[in-house]
């Protein structure tokens, strides 16, 4: 596997709990950084804090995402996938408009990079993309979460076959403290912190790539 001798990331969904932290470890890491997120103000400040560039984007919509993609100096070495949403509720309450805003964060935002990204990858770049663990997601309310990941996880699975020079890593993590919880409720006991999947990801990303990165408490 080889990269330049400084990382250059992409991190999308840079806003939430673990892109923030995934930030930060790998600007100490001395990566060369672009970030992106729909909180144009947050973004604005943890660039300024990591010395980062920084692009918002809703990748709900393609051109955000390609516009973005293409603003980002080739070749990447890391893409990191963060953006996510939940917006627990019960099938036959499922609003039109939190069905959307889960599938365009959990899948088609994925999608999008994938279709734009990959190509811009250096050989032997590394995509991590935020998933979930089908046993922690089979829960009332949240068919629309569990449908979108399991969905991410299989276009991974044929992006690896389309894209053999690259590694496409899905992450699975148990509960993590995000604010994702905020639509939840209370966050789950024994939650990992977001620093803990962070330097999970960068661990792994200093070895071979592979499928999936389970990470445990």
């Amino acid at each position: 596997m080889r990269f330049t001798a400084v990382m250059n990331t992409l991190i999308i969904g840079a806003t939430g709990g673990i892109g923030a932290a995934t930030a930060r470890v790998l600007a100490a890491q001395g990566d060369t950084l672009t970030l992106s997120g729909r909180n144009e103000a947050t973004l604005t400040a943890l660039a300024a804090e990591l010395g980062a560039a920084h692009h918002a984007a809703d990748v709900g919509y393609e051109s955000h995402v390609r516009a973005l993609l293409e603003g980002v100096p080739p070749p990447l070495d890391t893409l990191v996938y963060a953006a996510g949403a939940a917006l627990p509720e019960p099938l036959k309450d499922a609003d039109p408009g939190h069905v959307r805003a889960v599938w365009n964060a959990n899948y088609f935002g994925a999608l999008w990079t994938l279709k734009h990204g990959l190509g811009r990858l250096n050989a032997g770049g590394r995509v991590y993309l935020l998933g979930a663990r089908p046993e922690l997601v089979t829960a009332r309310g949240f068919s629309q979460y569990a449908a979108s990941k399991a969905a991410l996880a299989r276009a991974a699975e044929v992006a690896r076959l389309e894209h053999r020079g690259v590694g496409i890593t899905l992450v699975l993590p148990p509960a993590v403290e995000t604010g994702l919880w905020a639509q939840v409720g209370r966050v789950p006991r024994g939650a990992l912190g977001p620093d803990a999947v962070a330097r999970a990801l960068v661990t792994d990303r200093a070895g071979e790539a592979q499928a999936e990165l389970r990470i445990d408490g």
